[in-house]
Parts: C-alpha cells; sequence; structure tokens
C-alpha cells in the first residue's frame, strides 16, 4: 500500500507553486512537443501544431472548467464567482472537448486538414496527458472507493483507489502501444481513432471506482459518472474512426 503524502508547495516570491500545476504545465508542453515532432518526421509542417498549443491551452482549460461545474457539480452553477473561477476546478473531458472543438476551428483557418495530423496527435498527447495524471496523482483529487488493493493509497480515514495514479499508467501503456504503431507505420492514418476506443474503455471502466462516500463527490447521472458518458461517445467516435478508410496525404520523408 502506498503511504498517504502531500508534497509541499514551493514558494517563489508571493506566488506559491503546486505539483500539479507543474506536472500539467509539463505534460502539455510534453505533449505538444511531441506531436510537433512526430509530424515533422512524417514529412508534415510542424508549425499548425505550435501555433494551436495556446489557443488550445486556453479553449480547453475554459470548456474543462465549465464541464466541471455544470455537470460534476451543478450546485456551483448559482455562484457567478465560482463559475468565474476558471483556475479551480477542471474536467479533463471538458478540456478535450474544448481542445478538439478548438482545434476544429484553428486549422479550418489555416486551411490545413486537421486529419493529417491525426496520427501525431495520438502519440503526442497521450504522452502528455500521462505527465498530468501524475500531478492529479500528487495531489490526490481523484479518490476511489475504499479497499486494500496493493497499490491503493492510505487516504485520511482508510485506504483508497487514486484513480490519478491508475490512469497514468493506463496512458503511459496506450502511449508506449501507439508510439510502437507509429514507428512500424502500422494503422497509419487510424491511431487517433485507436486512442479515443482505447482511452474511453479504460475511463469508463476506471469510473466505477470513483468514490462516492466522499464530501465532494461528482454527480452521477443514472449511476454514471459524466466521463463515463463522454467515454461512450469517444468509444464510438473512435470505432467509426477505424472502421473508415484510411486518407494518408502526408509526405514521407526519404531514407538516406
Amino acid at each position: 500500500m502506498i503511504p498517504w503524502f502531500e508534497p509541499p508547495a514551493l514558494r517563489v516570491g508571493p506566488v506559491s507553486v503546486q505539483a500539479f500545476g507543474v506536472l500539467a504545465a509539463l505534460g502539455v508542453a510534453t505533449g505538444v512537443r511531441a506531436t510537433a515532432w512526430e509530424a515533422r518526421r512524417r514529412g508534415l509542417d510542424p508549425h499548425p501544431v505550435l501555433d494551436f498549443a495556446i489557443w488550445g491551452v486556453l479553449a480547453g482549460i475554459a470548456v474543462a472548467h465549465l464541464v466541471h461545474v455544470g455537470l460534476y457539480h451543478p450546485d456551483e452553477m448559482r455562484s457567478p464567482r465560482r463559475v468565474l473561477e476558471f483556475w479551480d476546478g477542471l474536467s479533463s473531458f471538458g478540456g478535450l472537448a474544448g481542445g478538439l472543438a478548438a482545434a476544429i476551428v484553428f486549422f479550418r483557418k489555416r486551411g490545413v486538414p486537421l486529419s493529417r495530423y491525426g496520427d501525431a496527435f495520438a502519440v503526442g498527447m497521450p504522452t502528455g496527458w500521462a505527465i498530468a495524471r501524475i500531478g492529479c496523482f500528487l495531489v490526490h483529487d481523484h479518490p476511489g472507493r475504499l479497499t486494500r488493493f496493493p497499490l491503493a493509497v492510505d487516504f485520511p480515514g482508510g485506504a483508497r483507489h487514486d484513480l490519478g495514479l491508475y490512469e497514468a499508467v493506463v496512458l503511459f501503456a496506450i502511449a508506449a502501444l501507439l508510439w510502437r504503431l507509429w514507428a512500424r507505420h502500422r494503422l497509419d492514418g487510424k491511431l487517433l481513432g485507436l486512442l479515443a476506443v482505447l482511452y474511453g474503455v479504460a475511463r469508463f471502466l476506471l469510473d466505477f471506482l470513483r468514490a462516492s462516500d466522499v464530501a465532494y463527490a461528482d454527480a452521477r447521472y443514472a449511476g454514471l459518472t459524466p466521463a463515463q458518458y463522454g467515454s461512450i461517445l469517444l468509444v464510438a467516435w473512435g470505432g467509426w474512426r477505424l472502421g473508415r478508410r484510411a486518407v494518408i496525404s502526408t509526405r514521407w520523408p526519404s531514407s538516406s
């Protein structure tokens, strides 16, 4: 069993730097750089990815917070101040939806087909996401049910599953698989669909372990969390993407 721990905040002048913020920023930077790097390796211009990053982050944060207060804790919608506190309370699925919407608009305005970069995003995103989830684990903001599982964290009041840890492990495993397929040119044009299916299934199952007996428990709708409904949509989209005929319009770099 993993002992309970609380990483101390780092004071930089008047600013308090938390472990979650550091890992989240590192995850975003890693995901963006990995996506741009892989796009370049496949003969694509990496600048659209790099230019999109700031817009994707801003849209992701805005929608992530709105989903958090609107679906996970709808009672907070009664407080305009709480709604505007965008830095406090984020939903990963909301961030994904916001980032995706921003990407569709941004790439369309640039006149660049987003589908060309699908595989590059598929290998870059889970790597960065896994790093950010380590931040979730360090601050224990995704407590699960009480358990005696060996990887449980000894929370105050009893050992619990820590879904931040579990999701980080799952995402690193998915990233490793996708990097391997990418390197071997397997499922070219379909890796984003595969990522959607793998993560969607994993997240749907993991959310059954999410705690419902804590003070700030997530809302349920017909017994499912908002993320589980999002997972169903994600798997459906991924399955459709995998079933489509892949159209690869990238220029492969010549070997020498």
